[in-house]
């Protein structure tokens, strides 16, 4: 395998896990997928994508029969700096289930405008126009 193919492969499987804010707010509103929020209860209680589960990484072996194998999990961290994510995947994908990782994490999903829920309030803030081609 040449240094270009290698290149190629890592880009075409990076295409194939992640997926961006967009397509994920369309598989869950087609129940395709569900959102899994990776983040510690301190994290989550400050705000979290509305209709998400909850699965910090301490309790991902207690309750990974509880977790639907009949969608796409998407799972999300923070943001892009966090890794959160790709750690929860790594063990739901080794598991069998069907994983993907929300590109920007919760983050991104808010700057985007998606719902997000906090003390019980859905709520959307007003999409940021350098992150999403909604006006």
């Amino acid at each position: 395998m040449t240094d270009l193919d290698a290149r190629l492969a890592h880009v075409d499987a990076r295409l194939a896990y992640e997926i961006e804010v967009t397509a994920a707010a369309q598989a869950v509103e087609s129940d395709a997928a569900v959102l899994v929020d990776t983040r510690r209860r301190e994290s989550w209680d400050h705000g979290h994508i509305a209709g998400a589960l909850h699965l910090p990484t301490a309790d991902i072996d207690a309750r990974l029969g509880d977790l639907p194998r009949d969608r796409t999990l998407i799972v999300y961290g923070w943001g892009p700096g966090c890794n959160g994510g790709a750690a929860t995947a790594r063990v739901l994908l080794a598991a069998g289930l069907d994983v993907r990782e929300l590109l920007g994490g919760y983050e991104y999903w808010v700057r985007n405008g998606y719902p997000i829920e906090t003390g019980g309030v859905i709520a959307r803030r007003t999409p940021d126009p350098l992150v999403t081609a909604e006006s």
